[in-house]
Parts: structure tokens; sequence; C-alpha cells
């Protein structure tokens, strides 16, 4: 038998063409697709205003003082956010520190001031500095060892954990040496009093 003939006899044995796609069920599958990732949307979204509501006894952030001083260090790059102290998972939303933007930052004596163009800018005060440290991950975020510059700060009753890149990563060592040689200024200059 020729190829032909074969297909002919395939025909006629089955009476039936292809069949033809069912386009309802296809449309009803994007349909339903498209409502589970809204709703996933929707319950990430309820999630992440539930833990600023958790967390709405942080205090207001403070502002740069009229006259910071000359400033030590400047470094632009991105700001990844700020979690509890110790808990690189545990993520602060509350005062739109959960919120990942570009960010301009100048040590000086009297403190860090962080510049966040398209979020809350803030300022922490040399006194409340805990210290600094290079690291690798910060919630949402997870880079090369010593990848982040990691910040922790005291605000309120709550240590913090905020997580910055430079533009220049070369210069992440020498904000660590300066925000631990500033931190230990005003720590022995706590105890002399």
């Amino acid at each position: 038998m020729t190829p032909a003939t074969l297909l002919a006899t395939a025909i006629a044995a089955g009476g039936k063409s292809a069949p033809v796609t069912d386009w309802a069920a296809r449309i009803g599958w994007l349909i339903g697709l498209a409502l589970f990732v809204a709703l996933v949307y929707w319950l990430m979204r309820e999630g992440w205003k539930w833990r600023g509501t958790l967390q709405g006894d942080l205090p207001e952030l403070p502002g740069s003082p009229e006259n910071p001083g000359e400033p030590r260090l400047t470094m632009t790059g991105r700001y990844h956010g700020s979690t509890t102290a110790g808990q690189w998972l545990d993520r602060i939303v509350a005062r739109g520190l959960g919120t990942r933007s570009r960010a301009e930052l100048t040590l000086t004596d009297a403190g860090l001031d962080v510049v966040r163009p398209g979020a809350t800018d803030f300022f922490v005060p040399a006194a409340q500095l805990r210290g600094a440290r290079l690291d690798k991950g910060i919630a949402g975020k997870v880079l090369t060892e010593g990848g982040l510059l990691i910040v922790t700060w005291a605000h309120g009753e709550r240590l913090i954990d905020s997580g910055f890149r430079s533009d220049r990563a070369a210069e992440h060592p020498a904000w660590v040496e300066a925000l631990n040689s500033l931190t230990e200024k005003h720590s022995t200059e706590g105890a002399e009093r």
C-alpha cells in the first residue's frame, strides 16, 4: 500500500476530521488564571498593609538637622530596606522603611543623612548609630558576600538594620570603618558622662 492509500483508509475508517480547538475552554482557563493572579496580588498587598499596622508603634523618622556639619563621606546607591536587627527576613515596612529606592547617604559628625528620591528621607543621629558591617543579604535582596552595607541603629524601642548598596561597591569598607568609629566615639562620650 502506498502512503496515500493508507491515509485514505484511515480517514474512511475514522469518519471524522481532526478535533477543533475548544476556544470557550481556553478562554475560561485564561480568565481563571487572571483572577488567581489578581487574588494573589491582592493578598500580598493586604499582608504588606497588615505588617505596617503591626509596626505602627514605630515613632516618626527624624529629619535632617539644619546644620549637620561637614560631610565625612558621601555615597550614592540603592536603599534595599530595613529589618529588625539580627533578623534579616523580618522586614520593617512602617514609616516608609519598606520602600526600596535610590539613596544618597551623607555621614557627618551629627549622624547619617539618608535622602531617598520618591520615598521618605530620614536621619539617624550619631548617638543612635550602633554599628555597620558588610553582609550578603537583607529581606528581599541577596548578593555576594559583602555586597551590602548594613547599618544598625536604634529607633524608639527597636534596633534596626538598614541595607544599602553603593554604586561603587569598593566604597563599602570605608563606610563600615567610618560608621564604626563614629559609633565608638559616641559610646565612649556617653560612658564618660
